[in-house]
């Protein structure tokens, strides 16, 4: 087989397995930092604080008000504390969006960033930042935005709710899938998206089984790990657009809103290029990659439509209308009215044609 590709791997530093997150201190040291700027959601700001307790005189000061799709404001007001706790580093504990956060600050003020990953998002091993701004989601990479270092400790996703897991699991694989048809895809990133695929594929299914189970906790953070890997080589395409642009001008949950939309732009794509994801198709056993992702949705009781996540049907015409706007690369042409029937479908939560 004939070859042509060009592959820039990403250089992060991994630490994964369980109890990984008490070498935190000594990465921040390694560093070469002495004061760190602890992030989280409002949700997780007891364990953030804990751990803060762990760190001593290593700990600047909490930032426990990290929110969804990274607005501007809420990144300004963590630079004023970072600039005031006298900060020279920062730890990220948590799912995207406190990683989101962290990755805007660095970007601005090129801290090191150490992510301590409590979800299956994948984020944590991309260069790429998506904020939000006066309600327009836009995204950019650079160097300064990939974290330093990424601790996997599997204990810590134990207590992620069922429901949150499934999702998260499902935002990994969507960067997954998208990776294999991508512009700048090339071997290395497709064998680590079906890697990621089938241990999410099987870790998934277990954890809403018995959500107390180590091994599959475990699975599906090598998973999405290897997702987002995947994410951070190669370029986004149709499926990232639509949901940035539900996300960011319609305040769409993040994982969920991947979740109902991954079958319907998997479907959508696919006429194009269903070469590219046969090989998915095959890992589920079904005729297409959009019908396993839809099947497996459901069979996980994962939301099935944008109409479950709040979206109003009036809001459909705008949707298509902004996320054919500039829209990302695709290997079948986005087309606006192509678009709105795609969306209808995910509204209602049927099943992809």
């Amino acid at each position: 087989m004939d070859h042509s590709f060009i592959y820039t791997g990403n250089p992060a530093r991994i630490l994964f397995g369980s109890g990984k997150a008490a070498q935190l201190g000594e990465e921040i040291r390694r560093l070469g930092a002495s004061r760190a700027l602890l992030l989280s959601t409002p949700f997780q700001k007891t364990d953030v604080e804990a751990i803060a307790g762990t760190l001593g005189d290593l700990a600047a000061g909490v930032f426990a008000e990290t929110t969804m799709h990274t607005p501007v404001e809420v990144t300004e007001k963590a630079l004023s504390v970072y600039a005031a706790s006298g900060a020279d580093c920062l730890v990220a504990f948590g799912g995207g969006s406190t990683i989101g956060l962290g990755k805007a600050l660095a970007y601005r003020n090129d801290a090191p960033q150490i992510v301590i990953a409590t979800t299956y998002a994948g984020s944590e091993v991309t260069p790429i930042l998506g904020q939000t701004e006066r309600g327009v989601k836009t995204t950019v990479r650079g160097p300064s935005i990939l974290p330093e270092t990424v601790i996997y400790d599997p204990d810590l996703t134990h207590g992620l709710p069922v429901a949150m897991s499934i999702t998260s699991g499902l935002n990994a694989i969507a960067h997954a899938v998208e990776g294999l048809y991508a512009q700048d895809r090339n071997p290395i990133a497709s064998m680590m998206a079906l890697e990621g695929i089938h241990a999410l594929k099987l870790a998934l299914p277990a954890i809403a089984g018995n959500p107390g189970d180590a091994a599959p906790r475990s699975n599906a953070l090598y998973g999405s790990w290897l997702c987002g890997t995947v994410l951070g080589m190669v370029g986004m395409a149709l499926h990232h657009k639509i949901c940035h642009t539900l996300g960011g001008s319609f305040d769409l949950p993040h994982a969920e809103t991947h979740a109902v939309m991954l079958p319907h732009t998997v479907a959508y794509t696919e006429k194009a290029v269903p070469d590219l994801l046969a090989s998915v198709a095959r890992l589920f056993g079904a005729p297409t990659a959009g019908e396993a992702l839809y099947d497996f949705s459901a069979a996980l009781g994962a939301p099935m439509s944008l109409k479950a996540l709040g979206l109003s049907l009036d809001d459909l015409d705008r949707a298509a209308e902004l996320a054919t706007t500039n829209p990302y690369w695709n290997p079948r042409p986005v087309e606006r009215q192509a678009i709105r029937d795609l969306l209808q479908r995910a509204w209602s939560g049927s099943r992809p044609d």
